[in-house]
């Protein structure tokens, strides 16, 4: 139906890309050059505008088919994931403690691929839960602030404790396992910590002693307590009461000792006092410095404790690092090391800081201390490779990377990232080496990096027989056939990329390839039409890019304008491919050729859009009111919300970030902080910034926060009686109809758990009143509970009709027919999108009540291999129980317990199918 839509409008649209048949027959090779002269003379703006846009031309060219290339994922990509995950579960079920955090960083990496936010987040927390080490913390706990990108969030310092015990920069720097739960929030006091000064001292009591002995260094003499400075070490006990001179002196010349004399009345009053808050931190350096020649550890350890909790910015990290090394005091090393990454990215453009950690002898020396840690070079490298990866930092952090690995995946992930870079890089010698050595322990993914660097070379042919020679060899996989299509011709190409799509519906590719090829056959229409295909399940930029370019080239600037907004709300800084272009500017090019519209007029599209269930419209139309009015918070809420919608997860908390820092209120400040904390676990900490909120200002958006928190777990109906409260408050306070269309659909479906469907069915009513066109899907819930299944096919049907994004429309349609109908509409939500896994459990079943179990089981696997996901490896290894393979079923179950360990049935599954093993 979407289609039809699409060549409709069509239908009177020439397709030409070019002004003049010069600039046609001098762009032909490319698909033509997309001048802006045509856009002007369309243009509402003044004519001295006009005049100078007049001779503007943008070298924005369609790319011909055979000069695009599908990108190198920068990560671990296993063609035995299921099984890797087993195998991790099974290793973690009997793991020791102290190997928790490391198993927990190895799921992280193997996960990465699967593109879950919010497990990588969790297999962060987990790991740090389990750390032992002080490195470990340090790094974890950094790394975790990282994802949520607190250095963009304004008047927050980075050593600042943010309230979670496990992310406190002092808790970091406390030895052993921590006795907290991820949730538990830190007790450390906030203020400004009371510094006392020596001269304060005289205040301090001390029991009446004989200072019986006498340190002279120069012509100052300083009167000691000898037992007191003999406890400090087995050197000075010997000294002080062996067979030693000294041992029967009053006065003893310290003067060669290497102390000053500030720093020996520091020692005499430490030797007495055992407290350092007394001093200056030059003066303690200096007891560090004494207490390692003179093998006084109680001091040394005291010194290095006091010295890491007084570090606060990177200079002086960057000061007292080399102290820390000179006197091998971990715990300063430690706490300079937080402080440099705790400033990550922004610490990355620190010459010195990159020094310490970039160089072979910047590593050799933290191996000093024992910090040459795998963790902390892995977090670097990630951080560095975010940031630019074609940079000489990022190459230079992957290989320290490389040098700290130890275990086979550790070398594998650092080999094939420095391929990747070096890649890149066009550095391809270097890079086929890297990629050579990750292959040589295991990882098959590389293959295809040794592949692109021989064709990067001019050797297509071996390129392509090395990918033919994984295919045979393996289990097949998508990304595969997609490589070697790269090197292949005409139908054979065709072939490849054909079955890559079958095999990985997710690869983009593919498409961008047959999206060209057809313009290059002067269907336009058609070519965008196969990009629709993936931009309906998978927003991406660069198909977002190429659909616009096309738009262009029909003079669809509309469209253009729309997906080039789109796209920059994904990517604010993004360039275009080839020419490197930025989208602003094409948003300000492009702008001349369409009409301009006013906020008012904005936000009436925007009700269109939303109601229309068009996510990529209502993205594009927000772009354009923040355009018209900078650092909007209400509006940069709404973006995220949609983006969460569409699941960019990273884009959406930017969103987020930037409605927290321009928000005008703290009230609305603490929903937004309340939104990114519970988007990134931690629900507690979400609650009580709703909390505060409410007490500050009720308002519908902290009403909502804290309804839908409460909400996001399994409701009692004390539970719930809450959330419906909340949902009624939220709805008496002043807001827009968009928001509370959604507040009414949430209380509709709370009504619906708890059984009032007449309750529910006011709310939907009311809901799709105001144009919440979602409400349809909770109207049909209510119809099917009251056993009117023929009126909630019917209100489906309504939903399918209205709604732009409709896959999950045809998936909840097909619950209120029969079989047949059904089958219809899940094959019509899977070829909308086939990420969504619903369709392929409901097939599978179907064939399981047929006693198709084989089929049933091809079925599941066809998803599983693309999208390992834990319901339909659930469902596979209860067909696997079925039929009595209780090996496969117990890797099913092992492999979805990695990604969930807390799955009710599919333990209870697993605990069945090992009995039945056994």
């Amino acid at each position: 139906m979407r289609g039809l839509k699409l060549i409709e409008r069509f239908k009177s649209t020439q397709v030409h890309a070019l002004n003049s048949e010069a600039t046609s027959r001098r762009n032909k090779a490319t698909g033509g050059a997309i001048t802006i002269r045509s856009l002007v003379s369309k243009s509402k703006s003044n004519s001295t505008t006009t005049s100078a846009l007049a001779n503007l031309v943008v070298p924005l060219q369609l790319p011909s088919a055979d000069t695009v290339e599908p990108s190198l994922e920068p990560y671990l990509k296993l063609i035995n994931l299921v099984e890797a995950l087993a195998e991790l579960y099974q290793r973690q079920e009997c793991c020791l403690q102290s190997e928790k955090a490391s198993l927990c960083v190895e799921q992280f990496t193997l996960s990465r691929s699967l593109g879950d936010q919010k497990l990588l987040r969790r297999c962060l927390r987990t790991a740090r839960q389990n750390a032992e080490d002080v490195l470990s913390k340090v790094v974890l706990s950094a790394w975790l602030r990282f994802e949520r990108r607190e250095d963009e969030l304004q008047g927050v310092s980075s050593m600042d404790c943010g309230g979670c015990v496990l992310e406190c920069p002092k808790m970091n720097l406390v030895h052993g396992f921590s006795p907290f739960s991820i949730n538990d929030r830190c007790q450390c006091p906030q203020g400004t910590k009371q510094e006392t000064s020596i001269e304060e001292s005289g205040c301090l009591c001390f029991p009446d002693e004989e200072k019986d002995v006498s340190f002279c260094i120069g012509s100052e003499e300083i009167d000691c307590v000898r037992w007191r400075i003999a406890a400090l070490s087995d050197p000075f006990k010997a000294m002080l009461y062996g067979g030693f001179a000294e041992s029967n002196m009053r006065k003893i010349d310290f003067s060669k000792s290497g102390i000053c004399p500030k720093g020996m009345r520091a020692m005499e009053l430490y030797s007495r006092a055992k407290r350092l808050d007394l001093f200056c931190p030059t003066t303690v350096l200096e007891l560090l410095s004494f207490a390692n020649r003179f093998c006084c550890e109680d001091m040394k350890a005291a010194c290095d404790a006091h010295l890491a909790s007084t570090l606060g910015s990177v200079d002086d990290a960057l000061v007292l690092m080399d102290y820390g090394l000179e006197e091998r005091a971990p715990l300063l090393v430690a706490s300079c090391v937080q402080v440099l990454l705790r400033e990550l990215p922004n610490s990355l453009c620190n010459s010195k800081v990159m020094n310490v950690f970039c160089s072979s002898e910047g590593r050799k020396r933290l191996a000093m201390v024992g910090y040459d840690s795998f963790l902390l070079y892995y977090f670097l490298s990630q951080v560095a490779m975010e940031e630019s990866m074609v940079s000489k930092t990022t190459v230079l952090l992957l290989e320290r990377l490389g040098e700290c690995a130890t275990e086979r995946w550790q070398k594998a992930l650092a080999f094939h990232q420095l391929g990747c870079v070096l890649l890149e890089r066009k550095e391809y010698k270097e890079a086929h080496h890297s990629f050579e050595l990750a292959a040589e322990v295991g990882h098959v993914y590389s293959v295809a990096g040794m592949a692109r660097t021989k064709y990067k070379q001019g050797q297509p042919y071996s390129a392509c027989k090395l990918i033919s020679s994984l295919i045979f060899e393996h289990k097949p996989a998508g990304w595969m056939y997609q490589e070697r299509a790269l090197y292949n011709m005409g139908r054979e190409k065709s072939f490849d990329l054909d079955v890559a799509t079958q095999l990985d519906p997710s690869l983009s590719f593919p498409y961008k390839y047959r999206a060209l090829a057809k313009v290059e056959e002067k269907q336009i229409k058609a070519g965008i039409l196969e990009l629709d295909k993936i931009i309906g399940f998978k927003l991406s930029p660069d198909c977002l890019e190429l659909r616009a370019r096309m738009f262009i080239a029909l003079k669809d600037y509309d469209s253009a304008i729309r997906d080039i907004r789109a796209l920059l709300t994904l990517e604010p800084n993004y360039i275009t491919s080839n020419e490197k272009i930025t989208g602003k500017y094409l948003v300000h090019l492009l702008s001349h050729a369409v009409q301009q519209k006013s906020q008012a007029e904005c936000w009436m599209q925007l009700y269109e859009q939303w109601s229309s269930v068009d996510d990529v419209g209502s993205l594009a139309i927000i772009h354009q009111m923040l355009e018209n009015e900078p650092g909007k918070s209400l509006l940069e809420f709404r973006q995220s919300l949609l983006l969460l919608r569409l699941n960019c997860q990273k884009a959406a908390m930017r969103s987020l970030r930037m409605a927290r820092n321009h928000s005008s209120s703290m009230q609305e400040r603490l929903i937004y902080e309340g939104w990114i904390l519970y988007d990134t676990g931690y629900r507690d900490e979400a609650l009580a910034r709703a909390d505060r909120s409410i007490t500050i200002q009720r308002s519908f958006e902290a009403y909502f926060l804290k309804a839908y928190v409460l909400a996001d777990t399994s409701l009692d109906p004390e539970s719930a009686s809450d959330v419906i409260e909340l949902l009624e408050e939220a709805l008496k306070c002043p807001s827009d109809g968009l928001r509370k269309g959604q507040a009414l659909n949430n209380l509709g479906s709370i009504y619906v758990d708890c059984g009032k469907l007449d309750l529910a069915k006011a709310c939907y009513e009311n809901a799709l009143a105001i144009r919440h066109t979602r409400a349809h899907q909770g109207l049909a819930r209510v119809y099917h509970q009251k056993n009117q299944r023929k009126a909630a096919y019917d209100e489906m049907t309504k939903l399918i009709e209205r709604a732009e994004s409709n896959a999950s429309a045809y998936e909840k349609r097909s619950e209120y027919c029969d079989r047949g109908l059904a089958k219809v509409d899940l094959d019509v939500a899977t070829q909308l999108d086939p990420l969504r896994t619903y369709p392929y459990r409901y097939r599978a079943a179907v064939m399981m009540d047929e006693q198709k179990e084989s089929e049933a089981v091809e079925e599941l696997t066809k998803a599983i291999n693309f999208k390992p996901d834990l319901q339909m490896l659930h469902l596979r290894a209860a067909v696997y129980e079925a039929i009595g393979d209780l090996s496969s079923a117990l890797q099913d179950c092992q492999a979805a317990l990695c990604l969930d360990p807390s799955h009710t049935d599919t333990l209870d599954l697993y605990q069945r199918a090992r009995k039945l093993s056994f």
